[in-house]
């Protein structure tokens, strides 16, 4: 954080800038984030990303963790609401797609979805990042083994990468299809795991 972000009103417009870049990264990538469009979807002079940040890729790195740890707040909160009891399967299902696909966007899922996968594909072209994806993707494979659990299902680390690697490549595969759903693609070895589980 810099300096000028140490006083309140410099955090709440730091988070203002963090939370617009967020935003236009869910809605059209890394290449959707650029100093003036991070500053006007704020509402802040043009020059305030350049003095919140270093740089950036700085941006772009709170960016990336501010959207990842909403989606995990999210996927927790939704899992401990599940935990609380009157589960069925097809409703942990359902959660185990949102962690993985991000929660369906309607006229946008296909873009939404092409957009999270972007922030994992191109991490090694942007190796500041590696750390945090890490560290997130571990977050992640812990909620997915605490759903599986629920469920009865085999959850052990190995399974819980199986899993997003089934799911992975049923999502690509769907993206090449003429009509792509890749959500209604990954579903199915999910229920399958959950039935059998």
């Amino acid at each position: 954080m810099t300096a000028a972000a140490s006083t309140p009103k410099g955090e709440r417009r730091r988070q203002l800038l963090v939370a617009a870049a967020a935003e236009l990264l869910g809605e059209g990538g890394f290449d959707a984030i650029r100093h003036r469009a991070v500053a006007e979807r704020a509402d802040l002079p043009l020059a305030s990303t350049t003095y919140y940040f270093d740089s950036l890729d700085d941006l772009i790195a709170a960016a990336v963790e501010h959207r990842g740890r909403l989606e995990l707040s999210e996927g927790r909160r939704r899992l401990d609401e599940l935990a609380g009891g009157g589960h069925d399967r097809s409703e942990l299902v359902e959660l185990l797609l949102d962690l993985l696909l991000g929660t369906p966007a309607g006229d946008r899922e296909l873009e939404s979805i092409l957009v999270r996968y972007e922030r994992f594909v191109t991490t090694p072209r942007r190796p500041y990042l590696a750390p945090l994806m890490r560290a997130m993707s571990a977050e992640l494979e812990d909620l997915i083994a605490e759903t599986l659990r629920l469920a009865g299902a085999p959850s052990d680390r190995d399974r819980v990468r199986h899993l997003i690697a089934l799911v992975d490549g049923r999502v690509v595969n769907a993206l090449i299809e003429s009509e792509p759903d890749p959500r209604a693609q990954a579903r199915q070895p999910l229920r399958e795991l959950l039935r059998d589980g």
